[in-house]
């Protein structure tokens, strides 16, 4: 098939474009390179690289027609990223969303996997947290990824299948390292500074490895659609708390690099807590994730053994919002202009209609 992955340049993306590849897929990649590309397979001949804002509707509206299915994982990703200017972030993650999914129809696209987040449940006591709760987001980042999910619904169609996931907090070595993520963020310290630090502690956090999402997409891209047309799936693999998590990765880290490390506990700043139960996307397409929490930190040894992450307390390339506080002025100085007109409330679906004809193109 011909796909095209929105953040296809990023954490998810660096372990998942070439698993696409290896799989005999053609591959577009449409990012606005925050991090660059030369992660990505280099001169591959069924990858085409796409330096592009998703905000430039008639630009990403081209690249649509070449596509089969579109996986959208672009965005500004986590709370600090988010809060350095809450009206660009808003155009990236809501705003420009259902131009995106109204051009990608009309080009021809026949499915259009959107990647929300479990994060849209921000605190909630139940034990089991299924996609039927409601949606108690505590930041902006939270509430625009959630208020997504039902623009996607709207543009479901028997010749175009829309389908949610709300994936657990990712975890695991990807070419495109994120260390500001709980267990990657965990496993750092242990090994570069011998000190664990917990903000406190008894937040439940779900948990996927890297690999297991990608093995999620992959299954997406040809599952009947029958069975996920309109859906909304969570998937994770381990709910754990954050003081669990320092345990696991503290005996981790010692049984691999031989590094014994303290845990210290400070106050929390981050209440997030929930418990997410993937037993739908189970029942419904019999994906249950093979690895663990544990296995993402023995990779991420690995990785650090190896030498794939240097200067990896300081650099910005590990750090969304550091990275963000860098390039974030040049990149948006000149933003293209939104689809989303907030004087009016609505999207001009005329004015869509014609950014996807060929002549505008």
């Amino acid at each position: 098939m011909n796909i095209l992955v929105t953040g296809g340049a990023g954490y998810v993306g660096s372990r998942l474009v070439p698993r696409l590849l290896d799989a005999g897929h053609h591959v577009i990649v449409y990012d606005i390179m925050f991090f660059g590309d030369d992660h990505l397979p280099g001169d591959h001949p069924n990858l085409k690289v796409i330096r592009g804002d998703i905000r430039d509707t008639p630009r990403f509206s081209s690249a649509c027609t070449a596509a089969d299915v579109v996986l959208h994982l672009a965005c500004i990703s986590n709370d600090p990223s988010f809060a350095l200017d809450e009206s660009l972030s808003r155009t990236m993650n809501f705003e420009c969303f259902e131009p995106m999914v109204i051009v990608a129809k009309l080009a021809g696209v026949k499915r259009f996997v959107y990647c929300s987040t479990s994060s849209v449940y921000g605190i909630s006591d139940a034990p089991d947290v299924t996609e039927d709760h409601p949606l108690v987001p505590i930041t902006l980042y939270n509430k625009y990824k959630g208020m997504c999910e039902p623009l996607l619904f709207r543009h479901q169609s028997d010749d175009f299948t829309c389908v949610t996931i709300r994936p657990s907090t990712i975890c695991g070595y990807g070419p495109r390292q994120r260390l500001d993520l709980a267990v990657n963020i965990l496993t750092n310290l242990a090994v570069n500074k011998g000190v664990i630090t917990v903000y406190g502690g008894k937040q439940m956090r779900p948990n996927l490895h890297i690999e297991d999402m990608v093995d999620c997409y992959m299954l997406l891209l040809d599952a009947p659609k029958e069975k996920i047309a309109g859906q909304t799936f969570n998937v994770g693999k381990q709910n754990l708390s954050i003081e669990h998590l320092a345990i696991l990765v503290k005996g981790v880290v010692k049984g691999i690099m031989g590094i014994e490390a303290e845990i210290q506990t400070e106050p929390v700043f981050d209440e997030r807590s929930y418990q997410v139960n993937s037993d739908k996307i189970k029942n419904v397409l019999g994906f249950v994730p093979a690895r663990s929490v544990a296995d993402a930190v023995a990779d991420l040894c690995t990785a650090f053994q190896n030498g794939l992450l240097p200067n990896s307390l300081d650099d910005d390339r590990y750090y969304n919002v550091k990275r963000m506080q860098k390039v974030w002025p040049e990149i948006y100085k000149d933003a293209p202009p939104s689809a989303f007109d907030p004087a009016l409330g609505h999207l001009s679906e005329i004015d869509l209609k014609r950014m996807a004809e060929p002549e505008a193109k």
